[in-house]
């Protein structure tokens, strides 16, 4: 695992596939995210970190995008 280790609910920015998600829990070295706004968890194989203030606000800006192209 990388040195990073996030607590469960606490955002990861996922490197291999620069993404910012949820962290969900972990299974030997990978951890299993899920998307900010819900959705499919995926196996973090890369290196996860923090996610910076800008990577945060663009997941943030992403799931509102998303309500409000559906009208929730």
């Amino acid at each position: 695992m990388s040195e990073f280790t996030p607590e469960i609910g606490d955002l990861a920015f996922d490197e291999a596939v620069c993404q910012v998600g949820r962290a969900m829990g972990h299974e030997g070295p990978h951890w299993q995210l899920r998307p900010v706004g819900g959705g499919r968890e995926w196996d973090a194989e890369g290196p996860i970190r923090p996610p910076t203030d800008a990577e945060r606000l663009s997941a943030d800006v992403a799931v509102a995008n998303a309500r409000s192209r559906s009208g929730l």
